[in-house]
């Protein structure tokens, strides 16, 4: 069964993908992972993410992006996975900052984000490994090079 992603935007900036793009990299993130999800995918302006981040995890100012997972009464036969939000200017100035294709920075986020949604963490060391591990694999598969490599190649050229 394909996901049901639903696409919004509140922002108004110039490179943001098309919502078939972002549809395709989530539902890549997904595949074989979880057969059946419901999803939003918010693309938002830096206000916006600053509040969010602010008031669910206590951090000031905008960040790339956020997962908010459903909370769901255990065995609720509905396939809501959450919501991510998107924040179109931070993954704009990070691409450029990084030496990154904008697109692939892009695909980068939507598949990072529903990783978190499906339980994926980075806080250890371990779990950062096998999670960037599964990014590797997944953006590969769309075409896209390793964004770890690109952040790597990019620190040492500073």
């Amino acid at each position: 069964m394909t996901p049901h992603i639903e696409v919004q935007s509140a922002c108004d900036i110039s490179g943001v993908p098309s919502t078939e793009d972002l549809r395709a990299w989530a539902t890549a993130a997904l595949d074989g992972r979880m057969a059946e999800a419901e999803l939003t995918l918010r693309l938002v302006e830096e206000g916006e993410s600053s509040e969010l981040n602010q008031r669910f995890r206590g951090c000031a100012g905008a960040t790339n992006v956020l997962s908010f997972p459903a909370e769901l009464p255990s065995g609720a036969p509905l396939a809501l996975l959450g919501d991510i939000v998107i924040c179109a200017p931070v993954v704009a100035h990070e691409a450029e900052q990084q030496g990154k294709a904008l697109a692939a920075h892009w695909a980068h986020m939507v598949v990072h984000g529903i990783l978190h949604l499906l339980g994926y963490l980075h806080e250890e060391e371990a779990q950062a490994h096998e999670m960037e591990s599964i990014e590797r694999e997944i953006l590969a598969g769309l075409g896209f090079s390793d964004p770890y490599q690109e952040m790597e190649t990019h620190r040492n050229a500073s």
